[in-house]
């Protein structure tokens, strides 16, 4: 079978690596898939010895059918290595399948992810496949098409990755040029519109919301999933990007997602709705209040 590579970025957590690798091995059409990862070097030298314990794990993985490490010799931060990465694999392969090293993922997770890279790859609308689903929604269809990029388990093609813009400034300035701001941010529910800000500001350093607005300002799609085949392990600190919160706690799907062609190739509204109340569920100001007071009263107990 023709099948896309993975690509998988690590850094220096070697219990994260294990994971992702082991549940990755357990996957449908793994042992046929071709594993690309990019292990960036370490920042600082207390990192050094992670990064090491890393590599080791990665020089004795098995299960696929090769395995391609690419070690970083200087530290290039998660988004410079993603961007660098997909760049590259994209053009090499045409399209990719992108896991970072705190995810774990669903038994039929690259059987979803190369049906719905074939049954879209000539459908220019489409952009971007999703693989997370952490609303808890009841009733999702089992694919649907949304206006969102999730980073947790995602792929794309070569096509698709030729519209990202890595200037933030650029993208910030058209979504306020075009009065886009407030539906970027799921009609004010979500902050996306600040983490952009922020990136132009050097306060964060994410490739994924400038993804996101690239493909918002260009009026183009991602493929969602109704039942998640990924979670996100790395809310325990350990994390570049993610702090200790539990409100994107979902749980794998162990069936197989039935990737079938949508018509028309527009964004489900209801779906949209669905993804709004959620943010403004978890993320208002009281629902903030209640998260801290649960991290902070057993310190007092």
């Amino acid at each position: 079978m023709d099948l896309a590579p993975i690509l998988l970025f690590v850094y220096d957590r070697p219990a994260h690596t294990r994971r992702v690798l082991a549940s990755l091995a357990a996957c449908h059409l793994a042992a046929d898939s071709h594993l690309y990862v990019c292990s960036d070097a370490a920042r600082t030298t207390a990192q050094e010895a992670g990064v090491q314990a890393v590599r080791s794990i990665l020089a004795e993985a098995t299960g696929f059918a090769s395995i391609h490490i690419i070690k970083r010799e200087h530290n290039y931060g998660l988004a410079a290595n993603v961007i660098d990465g997909v760049t590259m694999l994209t053009r090499e392969h045409g399209r990719v399948i992108v896991l970072e090293d705190d995810l774990t993922v669903a038994p039929h997770f690259l059987e979803y992810m190369n049906d719905a890279l074939r049954m879209y790859a000539d459908e220019e609308r489409v952009c971007n496949i999703n693989a997370c689903e952490f609303t808890g929604t009841p009733g999702l269809p089992e694919t649907f098409f949304i206006q969102y990029i999730s980073s947790w388990g995602w792929a794309t093609w070569e096509r698709a990755w030729r519209l990202f813009e890595p200037d933030g400034q650029k993208l910030l300035s058209e979504l306020r040029a075009r009065r886009l701001t407030h539906r970027f941010d799921f009609n004010g529910r979500y902050h996306f519109t600040r983490m952009l800000r922020e990136q132009v500001e050097g306060k964060n350093h994410s490739w994924a919301i400038r993804w996101q607005a690239s493909l918002f300002l260009a009026d183009r799609l991602s493929l969602g999933v109704g039942r998640t085949l990924v979670v996100n392990e790395g809310f325990d600190g350990s994390g570049t990007n993610c702090g200790t919160d539990d409100v994107y706690a979902s749980t794998l799907y162990q069936g197989r997602i039935r990737v079938e062609q949508l018509s028309p190739v527009e964004e489900d509204a209801d779906v949209r709705e669905a993804f709004g109340r959620y943010y403004g569920r978890m993320f208002s100001f009281w629902a903030k209040v209640r998260r801290r007071l649960r991290r902070i009263l057993p310190l007092f107990s």
